[in-house]
Formats: C-alpha cells, structure tokens, sequence
C-alpha cells in the first residue's frame, strides 16, 4: 500500500568526474542544492556511481518518483542490472527521468529511448551509425549558449525567460538520433569562436511506457551551468513535470 504521507523523492546521481573546480561536491550536489530551494516539499537524495550498490539500491530506487542524471565518462561502469530495474521502474510504474547533457550516452538513456513502440522502424531511419541516441558533433568551439523557449506553454518552461544566455563551451549538433519528441520545450544557438551559430534542440520531452522523461542538452561539466537560476528552474520544473 503506498504511504499517502510520503513526501515525493527525487535522486540525484552523477559519477563524481566533474572537476573540483567548477563543481566541488559533483554535480548531483548542485542539481540537488537545486532542487531543494525549489522544492521543500520533496525529499532529494545525492546519489553516485561510487555509494554502495551504485548509489541506486532497491529499497531507493523503488520510492523514487523522479531519478535525475548526469554522465559522462563511466557509462560503461553501470550495471546492466540496473539499468533493466531503472527502465522497469520507468516504463512499467510510471518513475520519472531526467537526463542531462552527456547522459544521452547513459546506458539508463539509451535503453528508454528504445522502447518507443513505433522505433523498430524508426530508429533504423534515425540513428547514425547504429547509435541510438548520439548527436551529429560534438566540439568544444562555442563560446555561450543563448537558450530559448519554443514552448512557453509548456510546465517545463514556467518562470523560464523567453530568451537566456549561459557560457558553454561544448556544442552537440543536430540531429540527436532518438524518436521524435513530443515536445521540444527549448532549443539553442552556440556562438562558435568565428562568430557563427549552430542551432540545436536542448530541452525534449518524451512519455515512455508509463513514464515521463526529459533531456536537457546543456550541463558541460567545465561550465557552472547546474549553478545558474533559471537552469535550476528548468530542472524543477522538468522533475515535477516528470512525477505527475
């Protein structure tokens, strides 16, 4: 019987490769620093690669309402075993997921974004080289990232300017090799070092089985991206859009 009194959780994971500098306690501090100004109401648990059974236990994972992540360099690290129970937890409970940046690589990621039941044939359409979810380039010529709402009537985008900018200095390019979205909430111009611009999806929607999942492209780990307010804003907001 589920505990009507139990407040809703949010994990927040990452693999602890961010350097020190920008993010001194990793990533899933700062999204979580985040989360929890904006919602007091939840329990927000860090979680990492290195805790005890990868930071993602049974006993957490199964009263996790939204499980947050970013990786980057130890995707491989993951048990496969694991990913099978986040995708279940996904697709047949309804556990929400966020994905952010170089997570689109997470073994978590590629597995939901399989599991579209229309990708049999589109992924063969979608997917350069055989990689379900890879971007078209990526390079670390861009100066900043002015991000921009293309769907300010979306939950995601409440309290979201119109219009911002964050300093990034890598870009992924389209196209990203995943199934269509349902709604592609923000999308953004790098301004690369000879002043020209690549334009790009950032922020993608999609309901997967009985669950909600987001990606957000932006969150270079050499930036202090997860810092930023209105970033914060768009994690909140994706992580109670992603409950519901």
């Amino acid at each position: 019987m589920t505990d009507s009194t139990r407040k809703p959780c949010v994990v927040c994971w990452s693999e602890a490769t961010a350097p020190a500098d920008v993010y001194p306690a990793d990533i899933n501090t700062a999204v979580a620093d985040g989360l929890k100004l904006a919602l007091p109401d939840w329990e927000v648990v860090v979680a990492g690669l290195d805790d005890p059974e990868q930071g993602i236990p049974a006993d957490l994972l199964n009263r996790c309402d939204v499980l947050v992540w970013w990786g980057h360099k130890r995707h491989g690290a993951v048990d496969d075993s694991r990913v099978e129970q986040i995708v279940q937890r996904v697709t047949r409970e309804g556990m929400g997921f966020v994905s952010l940046h170089s997570a689109h690589f997470a073994k978590a990621n590629i597995a939901l974004m399989s599991q579209s039941p229309t990708d049999a044939a589109l992924l063969d359409v979608v997917r350069p080289q055989g990689r379900v979810a890879a971007w078209g380039a990526y390079v670390g010529d861009s100066l900043d990232l002015t991000i921009k709402s293309t769907c300010p009537e979306h939950p995601i985008a409440a309290g979201v300017p119109e219009e911002f900018m964050i300093v990034h200095h890598e870009r992924y390019s389209d196209p990203y090799a995943v199934p269509p979205a349902e709604a592609v909430v923000f999308e953004g111009d790098a301004v690369l070092k000879d002043g020209s611009i690549d334009h790009s999806a950032i922020g993608l929607c999609w309901t997967i089985g009985r669950g909600r999942m987001f990606y957000f492209q932006a969150g270079h780990e050499t930036n202090p991206v997860f810092f930023d307010p209105n970033v914060r804003t768009i994690v909140a907001n994706a992580v109670r859009w992603a409950k519901a």
